[in-house]
């Protein structure tokens, strides 16, 4: 009986391996079938440095990178580095910014977080993930854009089209961005942990839109799960 058990259990490890096996398998050639599509995939927000950028991204919160782009195109004439926003002033830059989304709760955020960048980080701005966090204005998808791009580290951050995307195509099943971007990082091969959410968000404007997805000429299609796909 004891060694039919360990048989039995021998065999659901195997299976499992397996498993496991052919999911990587398959999300691998998710990302190689997307990446063929969308080549050399990057940001598309504009910024001068990494000061920069940090603010774009914290613009970018519930706003198109179109959006913001317009509006930076005129702030980051006046402003370079985190002094450059403390002399133009709150005021000033609400004024600036006002087309964007939030735009009230936006310009004290980044008010703070030059004043702190200034005090506590002689102007720089900190490497850490969870110093990060800590900045007005940055939360997780933020601060996993900024190292990404910037720090070129292998961050999935999670926005409303990956979120959307990846969770509709069945690649994870979570309530939350936060759950999402956990998910994602533990599956997702390191090969592609660089470029996927990249890849993702491309897919997501393109071809996996909110309202009405354009699943006849989707290159995932092979892949997804939607129940409503056409």
């Amino acid at each position: 009986m004891a060694g039919r058990t360990k048989t039995r259990n021998l065999f659901y490890e195997k299976y499992s391996e397996l498993l496991i096996t052919l999911r990587k398998l398959s999300i691998n050639s998710l990302f190689l079938k997307l990446s063929k599509t969308y080549k050399r995939p990057k940001t598309e927000l504009n910024y001068i440095n990494n000061f920069t950028f940090l603010v774009a991204v914290v613009l970018s919160a519930q706003s198109t990178d179109v959006s913001v782009n317009k509006t930076t195109s005129k702030l980051f004439k006046l402003v370079k580095q985190p002094k450059d926003i403390i002399r133009l002033g709150e005021y000033k830059l609400r004024q600036i910014i006002k087309t964007i989304g939030l735009y009230n709760s936006k310009s004290k955020n980044i008010i703070s977080l030059s004043k702190i960048l200034i005090d506590k980080y002689n102007s720089k701005i900190p490497k850490d993930f969870n110093e990060l966090l800590t900045l007005p204005g940055v939360g997780k998808k933020t601060a996993s854009v900024y190292q990404n791009v910037i720090l070129n580290k292998p961050k999935i951050a999670v926005d409303t089209h990956v979120f959307r995307v990846s969770n509709r195509i069945g690649l994870v099943t979570e309530k939350t961005t936060d759950k999402t971007q956990e998910a994602l990082e533990k599956i997702v091969p390191i090969k592609w942990k660089k470029t996927a959410h990249h890849l993702l968000i491309l897919h997501g404007r393109r071809t996996c839109k909110a309202r009405k997805p354009l699943c006849r000429s989707c290159i995932i299609f092979s892949f997804c799960k939607y129940q409503k796909k056409i």
